[in-house]
């Protein structure tokens, strides 16, 4: 069992264009799957996930939204005594992964049928139809999952705990314990303080979805054939299908990032490139592309480096392919490189004033955030790296 067993699924609501979403609390108070856990949760944590939650939504990522936090009036117990508070999330659905293992760990065939039946009702009515249901859903989910991923990796978030029962079905990002944004690149970069391995480094996250997905495909085996040698065969061609997918998706979000259109054979080696001098300049992953789309944030002496100098070259010599004007391909860019990120240090001076009872520097930083491809002379000081030279650690809050 995985999770801290502190959400509690309140109800369903149907909006007016006929979609449904759960409401959950988060931080209530002991459940069923609490174990040793006291089913609380803390101000800072719960208005942490509310800020990057939202930060994630106009990031234009799909994501589960945070309705409100509301604090408890009383204390719970970490290292020290913490303001207890507690979150209201909307997502789609709260379906994941761990859902479906906790299911088919039971051999229960049937119930596994019953939830098999529900997600694809809930979430992909259009498969209904299908002769393997159990075969077209994880096809779907892999597609979700991919997708995710992909845009997590151009913003540059690190999810920090991609456990199984943090998989949303729906392919919404969800829980946002340790998470944290990349300044300067780094693809090994880890922030959460008990992932000692970098399991979930920025790098890992492909890899790490890919796993998570074979765990799926190892749930739906008794659904997808009765001869348990044709489901797996099968479900094992749909997972194997994942790098050429992320792959293929990848060069499509980095062609977008610098503007490209069309496909050439030298793209991959063009990001590859430029993503190799960021990481040995240790050169800001956001600002790096603002520069590239004339949006300066800060003087950068390494802009002057000649081997950034040949690379821009190259990259001009690309754009060329594209016919287009300079205004089509910065608009391309500027559709999918935010001019602003919740800086890590940013959201800590944020929440470190709201435990103290000022929430301005909060609702100004979920302004700010709120429109991150848009330029906003207020958003300067939001743009800035941290220049604090120890490690950014995040922590569950559990």
């Amino acid at each position: 069992m995985l999770g801290d067993g502190r959400a509690v699924l309140i109800g369903e609501h149907l909006s007016k264009n006929k979609e449904r979403y759960d409401i959950q609390f988060k931080g209530s108070g002991k459940t069923a799957f609490s174990r040793n856990g006291d089913g609380r949760a803390a101000l800072g944590p719960m208005l942490r996930e509310y800020l990057i939650s939202e930060s994630m939504h106009y990031l234009k990522i799909p994501t589960t939204r945070s309705l409100a936090v509301v604090k408890t009036g009383e204390d719970v117990i970490r290292e020290v005594p913490l303001r207890g508070a507690i979150l209201t999330r909307v997502a789609s659905s709260h379906l994941r992964v761990g859902t479906f293992q906790y299911i088919a760990a039971r051999n229960k065939k049937d119930e596994l049928e019953i939830l098999l039946d529900y997600v694809i009702n809930r979430h992909f009515p259009k498969i209904l139809s299908s002769k393997n249901k159990a075969l077209e859903l994880l096809k779907v989910v892999l597609e979700k999952q991919v997708d995710l991923v992909i845009n997590w990796m151009r913003v540059g978030f690190i999810h920090g705990v991609m456990n199984t029962d943090n998989m949303s079905i729906s392919g919404e990002t969800i829980d946002y314990g340790p998470c944290a944004f990349m300044d300067s690149y780094d693809p090994k970069t880890v922030f959460s303080s008990i992932d000692k391995m970098g399991r979930y480094a920025y790098c890992n996250q492909p890899v790490i979805t890919k796993w998570n997905l074979a765990r799926f495909a190892e749930s739906l085996i008794p659904l997808i054939d009765e001869n348990q040698d044709k489901a797996v065969k099968a479900a094992t061609e749909i997972i194997n299908s994942f790098e050429n997918k992320y792959e293929e998706k990848w060069l499509d979000m980095m062609r977008d990032k610098l503007g490209l259109s069309g496909k050439d054979e030298k793209d991959k080696f063009l990001f590859i490139d430029l993503l190799t001098w960021m990481h040995d300049k240790k050169m800001d992953y956001t600002n790096t592309f603002c520069h590239l789309m004339e949006d300066e944030i800060q003087k950068n002496k390494n802009y002057e480096d000649k081997d950034f100098k040949n690379w821009k070259l190259r990259w001009n010599e690309r754009l060329k392919t594209n016919n287009n004007s300079s205004e089509k391909y910065l608009k391309l860019m500027k559709s999918v490189n935010p001019l602003v990120i919740p800086r890590n240090h940013k959201v800590e001076e944020a929440l470190n004033a709201a435990n103290q009872n000022d929430l301005k520097p909060f609702l100004k930083l979920l302004e700010i955030l709120n429109n991150p491809y848009k330029k906003n002379k207020d958003a300067i000081e939001y743009q800035i790296p941290s220049a604090a030279k120890e490690k950014y650690q995040t922590f569950c809050g559990t």
